[in-house]
């Protein structure tokens, strides 16, 4: 079955290649253009397949394997835009055709390929080529401060105005540039929240994906204390390790990093934030999610927790809110996630349109979502992985504001 899979995945980059070469051919008389553009395709799909065969799965995906996929990516997904473009051209002269044979006239040869449709499709497929070009050199680094005012009537009136600063998908395993990363760091400082929270995915898969920026990420500031849970990745669970111990290290020193950091790890446990003799309840589950890892134990962080506390969850996967915690009588004011990164790719006009392909898995994907008075910000994250960029969903920085009202 692997092979049958392959050998159709092959044939339709070849479809996807000849009806490209179609349309250059139609556009433009250089051959030298032509066959340059067939060659750099050649050479991106040969580099993938070298470093696809090649890297060690005992690294996970490393930056440079996440380099090859997004080239590829940039490379392909264009000429589905020729395709769909010169196959529907293709149905019009076939249409064409038909007509001529049984009709009473002569039967006339199937028409030439136009060149405008040609030009029509190459302008087209031109625009996500520019966007993912984009998004691999400047769009993952392209962070936005994205500001929300919340209002709850119980909230604790000495948290009135109480700020949240949220982080979420660092992902340091495919870093490879200090001063964009130190760029968003002192983005993130800008704020001046009272609290930091950080949602998990703080590594790809390792520990020391971390070593060469914890001197950045312990530079994060919050008056009253930075708190953190554990995402999926953080497990180790997507690389092949040497034995189990290995792996059971790993996942300690990944633990280690945010105590490192200055950040104090929630394991299925809450804290007590305390001003002026009130106080709200912050909690911190491990994984929980739909599909992936459910180590993740909402009752046990919510041991010697009162019904009537306000409640702030930190939960790294969306899904947790959905099937579990928004339909919990306890009452969780407000959750916070990532986790699906927007899928790093999609289209945001606010006021108009918010599409990314992650809105069909996930039904609270990017933003802040509201059921009964609970809500949950599923912010964007930080870093970026698999895909080596963003395209349209820019990496995210949450600066929330409690509000008594």
């Amino acid at each position: 079955m692997r092979w049958i899979g392959m050998i159709v995945l092959l044939l339709v980059v070849v479809l996807l290649e000849l009806y490209a070469f179609q349309a250059l051919k139609t556009v433009s008389k250089s051959k030298i253009f032509r066959y340059s553009c067939v060659f750099v395709s050649l050479a991106v799909y040969f580099n993938f397949l070298y470093i696809a065969l090649t890297y060690d799965r005992t690294q996970g995906q490393t930056p440079q394997f996440q380099m090859a996929m997004g080239l590829m990516l940039t490379v392909l997904l264009p000429k589905i835009v020729i395709l769909i473009v010169l196959f529907g051209e293709d149905i019009y002269r076939l249409f064409l055709k038909l007509f001529s044979v049984l009709s009473t006239g002569e039967t006339q040869p199937i028409a030439n390929r136009r060149k405008f449709i040609s030009q029509i499709a190459l302008g087209l497929a031109a625009l996500p080529f520019a966007s993912f070009i984009y998004g691999i050199i400047q769009g993952k680094y392209n962070y936005k401060v994205i500001k929300y005012n919340l209002t709850f009537p119980d909230l604790p009136a000495a948290f009135d105005g109480f700020t949240i600063t949220q982080i979420s998908d660092i992902h340091s395993g495919s870093f490879t540039n200090k001063e964009k990363i130190q760029y968003g760091v002192d983005l993130i400082n800008q704020q001046q929240s009272d609290m930091m929270l950080f949602t998990g995915d703080i590594v790809n898969n390792k520990a020391d994906e971390m070593d060469n920026w914890i001197d950045v990420f312990d530079k994060l500031e919050a008056k009253d204390g930075k708190f953190s849970v554990l995402g999926n990745h953080d497990y180790g669970d997507y690389m092949d390790w040497k034995n189990p111990a290995e792996k059971v290290k790993n996942f300690q020193d990944v633990k280690d990093i945010h105590q490192k950091i200055g950040f104090d790890l929630l394991l299925d446990e809450h804290r007590y934030l305390e001003k002026e003799g009130q106080k709200i309840a912050l909690l911190g589950v491990e994984n929980w999610g739909k599909g992936f890892n459910q180590a993740g134990d909402l009752q046990k962080a919510s041991k010697d927790i009162k019904k009537e506390d306000f409640k702030i969850l930190m939960s790294h996967d969306p899904s947790h809110w959905e099937y579990k915690v928004k339909q919990d009588d306890f009452n969780y004011h407000l959750t916070l996630s990532g986790h699906t990164h927007g899928l790093q790719m999609g289209i945001e006009i606010p006021g108009w349109i918010k599409w990314s392909p992650s809105k069909y898995v996930y039904k609270q994907w990017a933003g802040l979502y509201e059921e009964a008075g609970r809500y949950i910000n599923v912010n964007r994250g930080f870093g970026y992985h698999a895909f080596p960029g963003r395209v349209g969903i820019w990496p995210e920085i949450t600066v929330i504001t409690l509000k008594k009202g």
